[in-house]
């Protein structure tokens, strides 16, 4: 365990240093939530069902949650990248720990995450959103917020270590754009045809999206939905064990690999 963190820390200062040299990666990915926070705010706003402040009582979480998901398209290039250029390779002709590289990637992706989330929230505060829940339950919200973008960091990162080519895991990571829309990060999903309901309330995205909703308390907790969404803190958090439980040893697995 001592070896894991250790090394893990080195690895975690790498990473922190490869962002302090490339600021402008570090600043599109805290802006571009902003600007679609925005975009979705004031443009698909006024043409929704639950116009003006409602509504984006309603984004502003969704949005935080979508900034989460995106740790999959982070995750993947970072790692698909350092496969590519044969950093991975390096580290492996080292003496240490195999979980400790995928670790230290994900622990700073989760570091940035947490202070790109405060511009975001401060901006949706300016729009109008606010947080009508008590103090714990806010830091509830903030905390399942992070176990989701480590969460899907390590999917990522799973996924690029199986790519091992930047170009694939730009292309994938951009589908991943997806992801949010087929969720009620946006928009709810009552309105939505039966099947299109059905996948959408069993996006993780969704339980995620409800449950932070929930302990902002911006909106109630649907009663008529899926199991995740009517349940949404222990189907947010079941569903983060279950795809950690599953991406974890797996990524390990095959950074240890390497190209076999």
């Amino acid at each position: 365990m001592s070896a894991i963190l250790y090394d893990g820390t080195a690895v975690l200062g790498r990473h922190l240093q490869r962002i302090k040299h490339a600021p402008a990666i570090l600043i599109m990915t805290q802006t571009m939530p902003i600007v679609f926070l925005l975009f979705f705010g004031y443009v698909f706003g006024s043409a929704l069902a639950m116009p003006g402040s409602d509504y984006r009582a309603f984004l502003v979480p969704g949005m935080l949650v979508a900034t989460a998901a995106n740790g999959i398209m982070t995750g993947m290039f970072t790692a698909a990248q350092d496969s590519h250029r044969g950093v991975m390779d390096r580290f492996r002709t080292l003496p240490m720990s195999r979980s400790a590289i995928p670790l230290g990637q994900a622990v700073a992706d989760l570091l940035t995450t947490a202070v790109g989330l405060v511009p975001l929230m401060l901006v949706g505060l300016a729009m109008g959103w606010r947080i009508d829940g008590g103090a714990p339950q806010a830091l509830g919200a903030f905390g399942l917020l992070l176990l989701f973008r480590f969460t899907t960091t390590w999917i990522g990162i799973l996924l690029g270590l199986a790519s091992q080519s930047e170009e694939a895991a730009g292309q994938l990571g951009s589908a991943t754009f997806m992801l949010p829309l087929l969720s009620n990060a946006y928009i709810p999903t009552d309105g939505l045809p039966g099947w299109l309901r059905t996948v959408a309330e069993w996006n993780p995205i969704s339980a995620v999206a409800t449950a932070v909703r929930d302990l902002f308390g911006n909106a109630p907790v649907p009663t008529d939905a899926a199991w995740p969404v009517t349940h949404p803190v222990a189907g947010s958090v079941l569903w983060c064990a279950v795809l950690l439980a599953l991406c974890v040893p797996l990524a390990v697995r095959r950074y240890a690999r390497g190209g076999q």
